[in-house]
């Protein structure tokens, strides 16, 4: 067993302005209520101007390299509080001059430990840059978490990677307005399923976006879910050593998917790729290895 993990899942709408004063007052008010918590979660452009497409500003004019005034408020936070931060994700400028839809994370002592760029932007309506790196961190004395944002969730070499580098918890900021809520549902489901791992899709509240935000365990059983777009917070307490559990045992006791390719089997061809899956480097955790996988590097 692992250490138990207290979680909230802040489902709330886009806040209306880009100062941090009211989102760090919002942040101290439930901390003080709830403790316990050690692992805050908004959503998708929490922080970012919200509104009509039409009205809001492009995201070249709020974009902010990562280390300015706003990471370092951000840490702040995070530090002074005692807690784990995800707030959602920002327009990164980067020093190729291109701008990320960019998930920070901040550790308890107020540094950031982690940042990783949306992968897969809802083209053509998103215009930021696709980011190219998978990204997972380390909480220690919990176990290990991976990042995506929304539209990631729709292509399943993203969580699988996640998994492969060892996650136990994949967090999926989302900021979804659309019908396609209903699919979304289906695939945070399927990628615990298939991947044996905790998912976390934290979406907006009304007006910004249509909320129904949920946490799935690896063995895809919903153990929290809002019913609608409202404003609230969902909370859970989990170990996430179930992961571990999960696949070393099977989903249900029967299906160990990491286990399915051995040491010795021919590697299969992937054509989609031009690659392979090799049996030598098959299952969760062999690709933790790789540099600046585990520390979070985007």
């Amino acid at each position: 067993m692992g250490t138990p993990l207290p979680l909230a899942l802040m489902q709330a709408p886009a806040l209306a302005t880009r100062d941090l004063s009211q989102f760090a007052r919002d942040v101290e008010v439930f901390v003080k209520q709830r403790p316990a918590v050690r692992l805050l979660v908004y959503p998708e452009l929490h922080l970012e101007t919200p509104g009509l497409p039409a009205d809001r500003p492009a995201p070249s004019e709020l974009a902010e390299p990562l280390g300015g005034a706003r990471d370092r408020r951000l840490a702040e936070i995070a530090g002074d509080l005692g807690v784990w931060l995800i707030p959602g994700t920002l327009y990164e400028l980067g020093d190729d001059g291109r701008v990320y839809n960019t998930a920070p994370v901040y550790d308890p002592s107020g540094q950031r430990v982690a940042n990783y760029r949306k992968i897969a932007p809802w083209r053509p309506y998103e215009t930021s840059s696709p980011g190219t790196d998978f990204v997972v961190f380390d909480m220690a004395d919990y176990g290990r978490v991976g990042l995506s944002i929304c539209y990631d969730s729709w292509f399943p070499e993203i969580s699988r990677h996640l998994a492969w580098l060892g996650a136990d918890l994949i967090v999926n900021m989302v900021q979804t307005p659309t019908i396609d809520r209903d699919q979304e549902l289906v695939l945070v489901r399927a990628n615990a399923i298939a991947n044996q791992v905790f998912v976390a899709s934290v979406n907006g509240a009304a007006p910004t976006a249509l909320g129904r935000s949920l946490l799935v365990d690896p063995e895809g059983r919903v153990r929290v879910q809002a019913q609608g777009a409202e404003d609230c917070v969902l909370t859970d307490v989990i170990d996430l050593a179930e992961a571990g559990r999960v696949r070393q045992f099977g989903t249900a006791g029967l299906n160990r998917v990491w286990e399915q390719f051995q040491p010795g089997d021919v590697p299969l061809d992937l054509p989609l790729y031009g690659g392979k899956i090799d049996p030598a480097t098959w299952g969760a955790g062999r690709g933790a290895h790789l540099t600046g996988a585990a520390e979070g590097e985007g």
